[in-house]
Formats: structure tokens, C-alpha cells, sequence
């Protein structure tokens, strides 16, 4: 089906993506999966192709596209063959470099946008805790005033791009006191480099190309002007960013169950069981047509809440519905996508066995499947 989301210059920027991560990306996937990260001199030249931070200002080295090209990204980052860069690439363009735009003074967004606009820094979101992940008024990481400084103290964990990032948009309690709890949240942008911030890397089942790190803020002296938009303004400005975040989440599963169905039909065409492809057999087409009916009607779904988003209407119900189907959906296809390739499905070598582990995280992260669901259900008055 065609849809009239994208424009010619969206399509044209596709060609340009696809190009770029067919030649410098997916040929490395598998080094770099091997060893746990990304090289900085990948960020660096998808900085200079205009690839990070599109989206901002030409002041702080964006060209002002709209949102819909993030959307663009979303699917050819998914199609890269490492979707562990994808899912640092994500996290850095729309995930974290976001509130810096949204709250930033002018002179923030020269000093940190500009650099994660040319790939020469990184950045992360740092919100979840051990005690404290989806009910954000609950976390304890702590910055108290003191002069002209915030000394920051606390734990940060499950943090994307957390180990190798530069920057740290990090959310604090400023009041500890407040009431409700989230009006005591502030955002603030922490360098990792400062003395008593450190990081530990942390292993996972899989997305092994980024980096997810837990880190450690001990006595750490941040100056008040890191501080992002006012006291206070952090809960109500991660909220808002939500809706970005799970509706960039939601595509990228949509178009990773896309390219697994494809690399499934061609396995079937080729493997040959009782003299045909096994692609002939009854039980297979169906379950192929199954996958494929799944996928295009989350295709729909995403594309219309893309193009509410872009007009800046408030679609949070609908982008939480998205999110909690399509993290659901497309473990759902890889997990058929492995069945139908039978033992070699459960091998390293193939890429349907990576992405099974690759995929597992996305019904949890940037919001529960289970949290989804009762955001829809406060939404809907219920």
C-alpha cells in the first residue's frame, strides 16, 4: 500500500540513508557487535552527511527538517543491520538531544547541540534508576544548590549511549521536598567527563553495537547554568518527549518485523523439504501472510500518528497504543520468522537468531508494555 506520508525531498533523504548504511554500516555489524560497541568515526561521518541533528536550527548545525524525516530514519537505521547503532543513533538524534532544543538557552544549544549536531559529542537520556523507572516522581538521584553550583549525587541505570556519551541530560530532584513529588524535577546536563561521574558498561542478551551502561554521580559539581529550562520543569518536559521517543520506538519495530519478514521469504523460496521450497507449503503462506497482514496494519497505525505528531497535535493515547502493539508485534514475527528456519534459525551465524535477542528489549524499554497499557486505559477515562 501506498501512503502519502512522505514527500519527495523525505524519499530523496531514504536513497541517501540506505546508501550510506549499506556501505559503512552493515558490513562492520558483526565486528562491531563483537566488540560491544560503535566507533566514534561513525558518528563523526553521519555528522558530516547532515545525519545527526537534521532537525535543529541551522544555528546550531541542523536544517530545520521536520519530523517526519526522523521518521525516515527510524527506518533505514532499522534495516542497517546493526540495530544496536540504530538504537544509539535513536537515542542520541530523539531521545536526549531533544530537551537541550526543547529547554535550551541559545547559548546551550550552541554549546552542546552544535556538537551532537557534527557527531564530535554523544548524548544520552538519564532517567532511570534501580528503585525508580516508570514512575519517574519516584527517583532519588539528588542536586542540591549550592551557589553558583548543583552538586549531584545518585544512580543512573539502563542508560543508552551511558559508557562512550559525552553528555548526560540528566533528571534530578532539585526539591525533595515538593508536591507533588514530579514538581521537584529538574533536567540537567551533566559531562561525563567531571570529576565523580563514573560508568559501568552493562551486558545484554543482546543490541550489542550500543553501549548501556549504569552510572555513578558521587559529589559531582555541576554549574547551575547546565541546569535546562527552569526548576522544576523536568517531569513535565520528559513527558512531552515520551510521545517522540515511543513513537520513533514503535516505528522502528514495525519496519525490523518488515525486514524480517523479507529475509524470511527469501529463505523459504531457497530451503527445499520434500522436493519444493517450503515457502509452497499451505501451513508456511499462511503464516508468512499472517506476518505480513500484522506488520502493514501497524504500518498504518504508526504513519497516522506521525503525521498528528508533525502537526503538533497531542496523540499520546494513540502513540502509546502504537508503542505497546508494536513491541508486542514484532517479537511476535521473530519469533515465527526463527520457527520457520527451523535449526538454523537458532544459529549465530544467521541474523534472525541475532535480532531474536536484538528484539526482546523493545516491549520494555522507553516504557513497559504493561505501563503502555495504562496510560491508554487513564486516557480513555478508565
Amino acid at each position: 500500500m501506498k501512503y502519502d506520508i512522505f514527500s519527495s525531498e523525505h524519499e530523496q533523504f531514504r536513497d541517501q540513508l540506505r546508501k550510506f548504511f549499506a556501505e559503512k554500516v552493515a558490513p562492520f555489524a558483526d565486528e562491531w557487535d563483537e566488540k560491544r560497541e560503535s566507533p566514534r568515526s561513525i558518528w563523526l561521518e553521519m555528522g558530516k552527511m547532515g545525519f545527526l541533528g537534521f532537525g535543529y536550527a541551522p544555528e546550531y548545525g541542523g536544517v530545520g527538517a521536520d519530523d517526519i524525516f526522523r521518521i525516515v530514519m527510524a527506518e533505514e537505521l532499522s534495516r542497517c543491520g546493526s540495530p544496536g547503532f540504530g538504537v544509539g543513533v535513536c537515542g542520541h538524534n530523539d531521545m536526549s538531544t531533544t530537551y537541550i532544543n526543547l529547554l535550551g538557552t541559545h547559548e546551550q544549544k550552541l554549546k552542546w547541540l552544535t556538537p551532537c549536531t557534527t557527531g564530535e559529542a554523544i548524548c544520552a537520556i538519564a532517567v532511570t534508576e534501580p528503585g525508580a523507572g516508570s514512575d519517574v516522581a519516584a527517583i532519588s538521584t539528588r542536586a542540591e544548590r549550592k551557589g553558583d553550583k548543583y552538586i549531584v549525587n545518585g544512580q543512573k541505570t539502563f542508560i543508552s549511549n551511558g559508557y562512550y556519551g559525552d553528555l548526560l541530560v540528566t533528571a534530578v530532584k532539585t526539591d525533595t521536598k515538593a508536591k507533588p513529588a514530579h514538581s521537584g524535577i529538574s533536567l540537567i546536563v551533566i559531562e561525563s567527563k567531571m570529576k565523580g561521574v563514573s560508568a559501568n558498561k552493562l551486558e545484554k542478551i543482546g543490541g550489542h553495537s550500543s553501549d548501556t551502561a549504569e552510572i555513578f554521580f558521587e559529589d559531582v559539581e555541576v554549574p547551575a547554568e547546565n541546569l535546562l529550562g527552569e526548576e522544576g520543569q523536568g517531569f513535565y518536559a520528559i513527558m512531552t518527549n515520551f510521545q517522540l521517543e515511543r513513537l520513533i520506538a514503535g516505528i522502528i519495530c514495525v519496519e525490523t518485523a518488515q525486514y524480517i519478514l523479507e529475509k524470511t521469504i527469501e529463505y523459504t523460496k531457497e530451503r527445499v523439504a520434500f522436493k519444493k521450497p517450503i515457502s509452497k507449503f499451505q501451513v508456511i503462506k499462511h503464516k508468512l501472510v499472517d506476518m505480513a497482514t500484522d506488520i502493514e496494519l501497524h504500518r498504518a497505525l504508526g504513519y497516522k500518528c506521525a503525521e498528528v505528531y508533525a502537526q503538533g497535535e497531542d496523540v499520546t493515547k494513540e502513540i502509546s497504543m502504537f508503542k505497546a502493539s508494536t513491541g508486542e508485534m514484532v517479537n511476535r514475527v521473530v519469533y515465527d520468522a526463527t520457527q520457520l528456519h527451523g535449526g538454523y534459525g537458532y544459529m549465530a551465524e544467521y541474523e534472525v537468531a541475532r535480532l531474536y535477542a536484538d528484539l526482546r528489549a523493545v516491549s520494555i524499554a522507553g516504557g513497559t508494555t504493561e505501563i503502555m497499557k495504562e496510560i491508554i486505559a487513564r486516557l480513555m477515562g478508565i
